[in-house]
C-alpha cells in the first residue's frame, strides 16, 4: 500500500512538473525571445499597430524647426512631418486628437523607441546603417541634402570647402550632419554642438559663431524665419533619407506605415503638406522618394 501511495505520489509530481515546464514554453513563445520570429516585436505582435486600434499613438516630433516639426507658444503643432504624422496615424485608424506628440532630440531618439516613450518618431531622422542596429525604419519619406546657413552679409562661406581657416560651426549633438562634418570637414573647422538646432541662431546673428550646418529643409525653415538676416549656401554635400523611426524588427508596422506613405504621395496630400509648411521659405517642392526600407 506504501508502496502504492509513493508512486501515485510521483506520477503526481511528474505530471506537475510537465505542466510547469509547458507554461514556461508557452511564456517564452509570446515573447519571440532571440528567434528573429517574433509575435513580440513583428507580424500579429506588432505593439504599434495593437496600440493603433485603440485610437491612440505618441509621435516623437522635434519641437524647434519651423515647417517642420514646431510647437507653437499657443500650444499647437505644426510642419511638414507633423502632417506626415497626422497622415500615417489617421491610416491606422487614429484621428488626430488621439495623437500625443512628444519631443524628440536628435540624441535621444533611439532611447525614446527603445524604451517605448514614442511608438513612432518623425523628426528628421536620418536612415543610416549604424542606427538600423537599434531601430528599424519605415519609408524615406523625403530625401534632405545638407547644407550651410549663414548670415546674410556672408561671402566667403561658399559650401563645405571652405569651412577652413577655424570657421566656427555650428550644429547638434546626435546628427548625422555633425558627424559628416567630422568626418569629411574638420580639419581646420571649430565644432560646437548643442542640444537643438534653434540653440545655434542666436549665435549665428550675432557673429558668435560664422555658420550652421544641418539638412537644407530644415536651414530653409530657419532662413524663413530669420528673414533678412540669414541664408542657405544652397550648395548640398550629401542624401539624407529621412525614416520614420520604430521598434526595432516591427514589420508589420513598418509595412502598414510604408503603405500609407505611398497613400500620401499618389494622392497628392505629400506635395500639398510640403508646399504649406516649406514652400513658403522659397524651398524648391523635390519628387517623392521611392520607398525602400521593406
Amino acid at each position: 500500500m506504501r508502496f502504492s501511495r509513493a508512486m501515485r505520489a510521483g506520477v503526481v509530481v511528474t505530471a506537475l512538473a510537465l505542466a510547469v515546464t509547458a507554461c514556461g514554453g508557452s511564456n517564452n513563445s509570446s515573447t519571440g525571445g532571440n528567434t528573429g520570429t517574433t509575435s513580440g516585436a513583428a507580424g500579429a505582435g506588432s505593439a504599434l499597430v495593437a496600440k493603433a486600434k485603440t485610437g491612440k499613438l505618441t509621435i516623437g516630433i522635434k519641437f524647434d524647426q519651423p515647417g517642420l516639426g514646431l510647437k507653437t507658444p499657443d500650444g499647437k503643432y505644426t510642419g511638414f512631418d507633423v502632417e506626415v504624422g497626422k497622415y500615417v496615424a489617421k491610416q491606422l485608424g487614429v484621428e488626430e486628437s488621439g495623437i500625443t506628440w512628444k519631443e524628440a532630440q536628435s540624441a535621444e531618439r533611439e532611447n525614446l523607441i527603445k524604451k517605448g516613450e514614442v511608438d513612432m518618431i518623425i523628426a528628421t531622422y536620418s536612415i543610416t546603417d549604424k542606427r538600423k542596429n537599434d531601430v528599424s525604419f519605415a519609408g524615406p519619406y523625403f530625401v534632405a541634402h545638407q547644407d550651410l546657413l549663414v548670415r546674410a552679409d556672408n561671402t566667403d562661406i561658399t559650401g563645405p570647402e571652405s569651412l577652413n581657416n577655424n570657421k566656427k560651426l555650428c550644429s547638434v549633438k546626435g546628427s548625422t550632419p555633425a558627424q559628416n562634418v567630422k568626418d569629411k570637414y574638420a580639419k581646420g573647422v571649430q565644432l560646437q554642438e548643442f542640444g537643438k538646432y534653434s540653440d545655434c541662431l542666436t549665435p549665428l546673428t550675432n557673429g558668435s559663431l560664422d555658420a550652421m550646418t544641418t539638412d537644407d529643409i530644415i536651414l530653409a525653415g530657419y532662413a524663413a524665419q530669420q528673414a533678412g538676416k540669414l541664408k542657405l549656401v544652397g550648395k548640398g554635400f550629401s542624401d539624407e533619407k529621412y525614416g520614420i523611426g520604430l521598434k526595432k524588427d516591427d514589420k508589420e508596422a513598418q509595412a502598414a506605415i510604408n503603405k500609407a506613405i505611398q497613400q500620401m504621395q499618389s494622392s497628392g496630400e505629400w506635395k500639398k503638406a510640403l508646399e504649406s509648411t516649406v514652400g513658403p521659405s522659397g524651398y524648391k517642392i523635390p519628387d517623392p522618394p521611392a520607398i525602400t526600407e521593406l
